[in-house]
């Protein structure tokens, strides 16, 4: 019976669109401090968080995961955003401090659709020849593995990109970068920024909206039985009302996340002359 169960357990499989930027040195933690918009050093090594890097006016340049292995060493895992473009802007604003900032070559990052048998919530677990990251939620359980390159499954891919969108987590395209505050990203709901720490570019920005309450749009998911591209228009009686952020390939039809006006319920509306069905994100992606 348990050699039917491992031969049936779920692949793993590479994630070719993400990539790993490691930031390694005795002043790694106090640069990412300072430059992303959660908490560092608060997060005690063994564990990882959500977290983003803005503009100074406040956008959303990419959303990641920020893994503290040890004291002076930070593993950045980038959706959708090339390793080499972000580690050159990053070098950028070292200056003097001491930290490197380097794309490793010789491991990758992998996903599985089942439960690591040690990573829990925001404890990683570096067992083995790979760090495994639980990034499981309602939608079923789910886990990251940096380490040897995997084989490529396009469908799992996929799978993986809408299950990401069902629980509010933005993959965001190109275009869609610096485009987006953290609050109309809905990136609260992952815990990936602060409102009580230190500077960090784009902070007042972020600040001002919570303590205002000024943030009137956030994320709504969607779904159509047609492919939807991103950035486009979110349509109600031939008026916009909101954008697509990022969408999906599910199957002959779309998954979708949008910013739209916090009161709108998200009936009766198009993109692309397609019929949206709003569906509920999914809880359990927070850390």
């Amino acid at each position: 019976m348990a050699d039917n169960l491992s031969r049936t357990s779920p692949p793993v499989f590479a994630l070719p669109d993400h990539a790993l930027v490691v930031l390694e040195g005795p002043d790694a933690v106090a640069f990412a401090q300072a430059q992303f918009a959660n908490d560092v050093v608060s997060l005690a090594p063994g564990h990882w968080q959500w977290n983003a890097w803005l503009t100074p006016k406040g956008r959303v340049i990419a959303v990641f995961a920020l893994a503290r292995r040890t004291d002076d060493s930070l593993w950045l895992v980038l959706p959708d955003h090339p390793a080499g473009d972000f580690a050159e802007a990053l070098r950028r604003f070292v200056f003097r401090r001491k930290l490197k900032i380097v794309v490793p070559t010789d491991i990758a990052v992998s996903a599985t659709f089942a439960e690591s048998a040690r990573a829990r919530g925001a404890v990683l677990d570096e067992t083995g020849d790979a760090i495994e990251l639980d990034v499981g939620g309602e939608g079923g359980p789910r886990t990251w593995r940096i380490g040897p390159a995997t084989a490529e499954d396009a469908t799992s891919q996929a799978a993986w990109q809408v299950a990401d969108l069902r629980h509010g987590l933005p993959r965001l395209p190109a275009s869609q970068r610096e485009q987006w505050t953290p609050q109309q990203l809905a990136l609260d709901r992952l815990a990936a920024y602060s409102v009580k720490k230190g500077c960090y570019p784009g902070q007042e920005i972020v600040a001002r909206t919570h303590f205002l309450g000024k943030a009137k749009r956030s994320l709504q998911c969607f779904v159509s039985d047609d492919p939807v591209a991103d950035g486009v228009a979110v349509r109600e009686n031939d008026r916009d009302v909101g954008e697509v952020v990022c969408a999906a390939p599910d199957g002959t039809g779309s998954v979708m996340l949008a910013v739209m006006p916090l009161e709108h319920a998200g009936y009766d509306v198009v993109a692309d002359g397609h019929l949206l069905t709003r569906q509920p994100l999914l809880d359990g992606l927070r850390r």
